[in-house]
C-alpha cells in the first residue's frame, strides 16, 4: 500500500497492473465485518436478553421510532435500508481510529456513491408508495414550469449530501493531525473522543437526511393531490 503525500488524494493499493483506492477495500472490509457481526448477534438472541442484546435492542428501537415518525406505516419497508446506512456509516467513520487505516468516508468518491444510492432509493420508495404516475406527477406541481427547478433541486441536494459528509470527515482528520503535530501525543484521548463523537454525529445526520428525502418522496402522491385540489 503506497501512501499519498497529498492529504486530499486517496491512498491507492497496487496489485500489479490493478490499482484500487484503499477506501474501496476498507468499505468492503467494513461491510463484510458488519455482516459477520450481525450474523453472530442474530445467533445469540435470547428470550432473557443480556447487556449486549439489551443495548442492541435499544438502538433498534430508537431507529424504529425515528423512521416511524417520518414515514408512519411504511416504516417496515424503509427501516432496513436506513438502519443499514446508519450502521455502515458509523463503522466506516470509526475505522479511521485504527492505526494505519483511513475512514473511507474521507474519500469523495465513497460519499458520492452513498449519495447516489440515497438518490435512487428516494425514487424507488416513492414509486412503490405512490405509483409511478402519481410520483412523476408531483414534479409538475404546482406548475409544470417548475419542473426544471425540481430536477435541479434533486441533483443539488444529492451533491450536498456527498460533499457534506466528505468535508466533515476530511476536516476532522486534518484537525486531529494538526493537533497531534502541535501538541504531540499529549492529547490523544481528547482527539479520539472528538473523532468518536463526530463519527456518530455525521452518520446520524447523513441517515436522517436520507430518511427525510425518502419520506418526502413517499408523500409525493399526497402533495400532488393537495396541489391538484
Amino acid at each position: 500500500m503506497a501512501a499519498n503525500t497529498d492529504l486530499l488524494a486517496p491512498t491507492v493499493v497496487h496489485w500489479g497492473a490493478l490499482q484500487l483506492p484503499a477506501s474501496v477495500l476498507v468499505s468492503v472490509a467494513v461491510s463484510l465485518l458488519l455482516v459477520v457481526v450481525g450474523g453472530w448477534l442474530g445467533h445469540r438472541l435470547r428470550t432473557a436478553p443480556g447487556p449486549l442484546q439489551t443495548a442492541v435492542e435499544g438502538l433498534v428501537g430508537a431507529a424504529e421510532g425515528a423512521v416511524e415518525g417520518l414515514v408512519g406505516e411504511q416504516s417496515p419497508r424503509v427501516l432496513p435500508f436506513i438502519a443499514t446506512l446508519w450502521i455502515f456509516l458509523l463503522g466506516a467513520n470509526l475505522v479511521g481510529l485504527l492505526p494505519g487505516l483511513e475512514s473511507p468516508t474521507r474519500d469523495l468518491s465513497v460519499t458520492t456513491a452513498l449519495a447516489i444510492v440515497v438518490f435512487f432509493s428516494v425514487h424507488w420508495f416513492g414509486i412503490r408508495a405512490s405509483g409511478w404516475r402519481a410520483y412523476l406527477r408531483h414534479y409538475l406541481q404546482p406548475s409544470p414550469l417548475l419542473l426544471p427547478f425540481h430536477l435541479v433541486s434533486e441533483l443539488t441536494r444529492t451533491l450536498a449530501l456527498a460533499v457534506r459528509l466528505f468535508g466533515n470527515m476530511m476536516s476532522l482528520q486534518l484537525t486531529a493531525l494538526l493537533v497531534l503535530l502541535v501538541a504531540g501525543f499529549l492529547v490523544p484521548v481528547p482527539v479520539l473522543l472528538l473523532h468518536v463523537v463526530e463519527a456518530v454525529v455525521q452518520a446520524y445526520i447523513f441517515g436522517m437526511l436520507a430518511l427525510v428525502y425518502i419520506a418526502g418522496g413517499m408523500q409525493a402522491q399526497v402533495h400532488a393531490t393537495s396541489s391538484g385540489d
